[in-house]
């Protein structure tokens, strides 16, 4: 990939304050900047992030934003990395679940992986929508009216969905692709 692909474009890294899976944060986050464009971590709180490799504790991250005070206009695409107690957590934050909303709204590209479609299933933007998650979330994306697949990843629109780390190759292509092909 062309290293300026994404140069000018700016990429939110919307987390909780713990549990994000590191590796759906951390490849994700490399792939944005190798591509020349510039991440940022947003969070519910300011200082830092506790990122684990599944059940045991990682690294941590410094958090660039809180939710409370971005807005989609500072931004060219949303990255929902995934972990299970992360996106539990996050959808209990109205700021964060309203940003992901209006966000998916604005027509700019959001991807999720792995248990974060929660966020998406919790703004209420599945309907109509084919994605894919983490298996054990198909009967949520279901009854919130979307088509759920098992497939490495999904793009409908603006919406890259993936399964689980073992697709962040394909997640990362379609994401930036996605990111660079957008006005």
């Amino acid at each position: 990939m062309n290293e300026q692909t994404l140069s000018g474009k700016t990429v939110a890294f919307l987390v909780a304050t713990e549990g994000i899976e590191q590796v759906e944060l951390t490849e994700p986050w490399a792939a944005v900047r190798d591509a020349g464009g510039t991440p940022v971590l947003v969070s519910t709180e300011d200082g830092k992030v506790q990122a684990f490799n599944h059940l045991d504790r990682a690294d941590t991250f410094a958090v660039d934003a809180v939710v409370d005070d971005v807005s989609v206009d500072q931004y060219d695409a949303l990255v929902l990395p995934g972990g299970v107690p992360n996106p539990d957590l996050l959808r209990t934050s109205e700021p964060a679940v309203g940003f992901v909303r209006d966000f998916v709204g604005s027509g700019k590209p959001v991807a999720a992986i792995c248990h974060a479609i929660w966020m998406l299933v919790e703004a209420g933007v599945v309907s109509g929508r084919e994605l894919t998650s983490w298996p054990s979330l198909q009967t949520d994306v279901r009854n919130a009216g979307g088509a759920w697949v098992d497939r490495e990843v999904v793009v409908d629109g603006n919406l890259v969905t993936s399964r689980k780390p073992d697709d962040l190759p394909a997640f990362n292509r379609e994401l930036t692709s996605l990111v660079a092909a957008a006005a």
